[in-house]
């Protein structure tokens, strides 16, 4: 079986050559195509961060084992990180997170063990990054959550807490506030638990479950979340554990699939060999375990355990009594250790079960979506508008002009109603949203939207508009605070 391995920036080069050690000392059945990604491609001129033949190579391969990987600063690229998850479409980011004996915590030195997984939306949500400055002091960044791309996540998630004997599976939200998105991913997560009644599905506001994690981990399992809060989520689950040195990372696609350690590329230490290689470490085990290699990772993480256990550390962690280690020294040890058994936690040793690697042809992009469940009607439009002016003269200037199609029924600002009700103690900036629905709730035509722009044209700038659409009678739009 061959991978495709990118060394990365940094310390990216000497942890990966350390795993990769690791591995060929256990006779790992893989054969390694070294591909070109990371700061130094960038600077070649490729604005994604890999050249067209990596491209070409991991989309043949469908398996690529990368170390940390930095984007340049101020040149106005993407991340070469999400703009792999997102262009192969590793829809879910599992990050485990478990007690390390040898890796001192608060938790550790209580007793009490740690073992959970969060599972991150990996496509969505802010990490589009599609964002626009709609005057000269407001930015926009638009959040996009799919009920398609929530039920690959969404259902990946069960199906791997299903045949891991997980117990208990929690969705993290905060639809309490984010009703429309957040509340969609949060529809979608009941709607696959019904499929898995041997679970125990709940949820828990994002902000209440990171007290609860700092506070009593041990009573989570499986946690799923959209995608910028399982990004802080999982780091806060890094601390638990023992920092991001112990964080491994696996981006699951359908076709194709990222090894990654959490971390980043540490510029201040890199060339010294003095990393830790942990985090990608466990990454690789995690690849090894999904390819089937089940013994060769089972006797690399049982060395792993136990050269933790035995007081062998880099200087990041252990115990400051006992000199720490280089990297290629304590990859050194962990190869010493290949076929040891550690006091705590071993893995159970299962044979191999080598999957059969697919190459996927694709002649066209994967359309994803659902059955529309009702009818669709536009009944409005929100309106956001550049203005300095107050309230009242926004709201008589958009009067003129509402015909006999719409009515004005809001005006916000910063999502605040401030007509035709609000308060002066309100601070606003020079963007507000005046919302026309449409007369007696009947359907209206984008050509009426247009028409209406138009005339609001005389007397604003318009920044930006969004249909407001209704399936059945269930409104699709946010109502504004205070409406």
């Amino acid at each position: 079986m061959k991978i495709a391995v990118a060394k990365g920036d940094g310390i990216g080069p000497e942890i990966m050559q350390a795993v990769l050690d690791i591995f060929t000392a256990n006779k790992v059945p893989i054969e390694y195509e070294y591909v070109d990604m990371g700061k130094w491609v960038f600077d070649k001129g490729y604005s994604n961060g890999m050249t067209p033949e990596a491209q070409q190579t991991i989309e043949d391969l469908g398996i690529l084992f990368k170390g940390p990987m930095e984007t340049p600063k101020g040149k106005g690229v993407k991340s070469v990180n999400v703009t792999a998850r997102k262009t192969w479409n590793t829809y879910a980011n599992k990050r485990v997170f478990q007690t390390l004996h040898g890796v001192d915590t608060v938790f550790s030195k209580a007793g009490i063990p740690i073992d959970l997984t969060i599972v991150r939306e990996n496509i969505e949500d802010t990490y589009g990054g599609i964002e626009h400055m709609l005057t000269h002091d407001v930015a926009l960044s638009r959040r996009f959550i799919t009920r398609p791309g929530s039920l690959q996540v969404i259902k990946y998630a069960f199906e791997m807490a299903s045949k891991n004997g997980s117990k208990r599976i929690t969705c993290g939200h905060k639809a309490n506030i984010m009703k429309i998105t957040d509340g969609l991913f949060l529809e979608v997560f009941y709607e696959v638990a019904k499929e898995y009644p041997h679970l125990k599905a709940d949820d828990v506001i994002v902000d209440d479950l990171c007290m609860k994690l700092v506070s009593r981990p041990q009573e989570f399992d499986v946690v799923v979340l959209t995608n910028l809060q399982g990004d802080i989520v999982s780091d806060l689950c890094a601390g638990l554990v023992g920092g991001l040195g112990f964080a491994p990372s696996a981006n699951i696609g359908d076709h194709i699939c990222i090894f990654e350690a959490v971390h980043g590329t540490a510029p201040d230490i890199a060339g010294k060999n003095i990393a830790n290689p942990t985090a990608l470490l466990l990454s690789g085990i995690a690849m090894l375990r999904h390819l089937g290699m089940m013994e060769n990772a089972a006797t690399i993480e049982n060395a792993l355990l136990y050269t933790l256990e035995s007081g062998v550390h880099t200087g990041d962690f252990g115990d400051k009594s006992i000199p720490s280690v280089n990297t290629t020294v304590f990859a050194n040890a962990i190869i010493s250790n290949l076929g040891k058994t550690p006091t705590h936690g071993a893995r159970p040793m299962l044979p191999n079960q080598p999957a059969t690697q697919t190459v996927f042809k694709l002649e066209e992009n994967p359309m994803i979506m659902s059955k529309e469940p009702e009818d669709e009607l536009i009944v409005g439009v929100d309106m956001f508008i550049e203005s300095s002016e107050q309230p009242m003269v926004i709201a008589e200037k958009c009067l003129l002009h509402v015909g006999d199609v719409f009515k004005l029924v809001t005006i916000s600002n910063r999502g605040t109603q401030v007509w035709p009700k609000g308060s002066v103690f309100t601070n606003m900036v020079n963007q507000y949203s005046a919302r026309f629905e449409s007369v007696g709730g009947a359907a209206v035509t984008q050509t009426d939207i247009l028409e209406l722009y138009r005339a609001l044209m005389a007397d604003f700038k318009i920044c930006s508009t969004e249909l407001l659409n209704k399936w059945g009678d269930k409104n699709a739009y946010s109502l504004a605070q205070g409406q």
